[in-house]
């Protein structure tokens, strides 16, 4: 946890409840939500020695801890990779691949199937409510509830979903970017969409020092408009900042993350 309200904000472990297996935590995709009460709800896909499961916390403000509720494990939750959270136990899911076994994963990808999906869950419902990606991967939404947002990162595009009443998703429209795309974070005063982008592919994947894969971040400005705007924020090509995989803003304080390099302070 960072609190950005700090005059030199610092990265603080936050302390998890007993009898959740540490050991074998392995986070991935986050989101939170926050209910009527003020309670903070933090949803967390984990990896626990390979499986998928999606981890609900409860944050104690006063003792900077998370309480853990519940562990979820669905068969429609085979490949999860982000979560985005509409309710205290309710969250639409990206799956990056149909398959969670790395050969057919890899057959998957290989032969282009458009089999990764987004899942909708609830202890009431579970079900895919979009389907047809390349690669779902980061997903987020938008500031008044409407809109679902997904990065498709080997399509190479962001695609704009408009949530129904019975919470399936209705593609509004694809806004195609020239890069390889990751997580996405909201602005949730302007809508503003922010995205941590890999520009070059085979260099994150096949991992060379003396050639690191680049960091690029970008802004979507009015995505729902005929024109969108899209500006590059930041971009390093490795020297000092290694596969950029998320940006959050705050206030003027942008937070990058990274695959498997450090993270970025910035002011802008």
């Amino acid at each position: 946890m960072m609190d950005l309200e700090e005059e030199k904000p610092r990265a603080l472990e936050l302390r998890i409840s007993r009898g959740f297996d540490l050991a074998s935590f392995n986070p991935h995709g986050i989101s939170t939500f926050i209910d009527k009460d003020n309670t903070v709800y933090l949803f967390v896909v984990n990896h626990p020695e390979f499986k998928n499961t999606v981890e609900i916390f409860k944050f104690e403000e006063e003792e900077n801890s998370l309480l853990h509720l519940k562990t979820i494990k669905h068969e429609l939750l085979p490949s999860v990779n982000d979560i985005v959270a509409v309710g205290p136990a309710h969250f639409y899911a990206t799956n990056d691949h149909y398959f969670s076994d790395p050969f057919l994963k890899y057959l998957e990808t290989y032969l282009n199937l458009h089999w990764a999906n987004v899942i909708y869950y609830s202890p009431n419902e579970v079900k895919v409510a979009a389907e047809g990606f390349d690669s779902a991967n980061g997903i987020n939404i938008s500031p008044d509830k409407k809109y679902i947002y997904v990065a498709d990162t080997l399509a190479h595009e962001v695609r704009v979903l408009e949530k129904q009443p019975n919470m399936n998703l209705t593609q509004l429209k694809v806004l195609q970017l020239d890069t390889l795309v990751d997580n996405l974070s909201v602005d949730p005063s302007s809508g503003d969409i922010w995205v941590g982008c890999h520009p070059n592919g085979q260099k994150l994947f096949v991992y060379d020092p003396n050639n690191p894969p680049a960091s690029e971040i970008l802004r979507i400005q009015n995505i729902l408009s005929e024109k969108p705007t899209v500006t590059t924020v930041y971009a390093n090509n490795g020297s000092i900042l290694q596969g950029s995989s998320v940006a959050a803003l705050y206030d003027r304080m942008l937070l990058v993350g990274t695959l498997y390099h450090r993270a970025l302070y910035c002011e802008l």
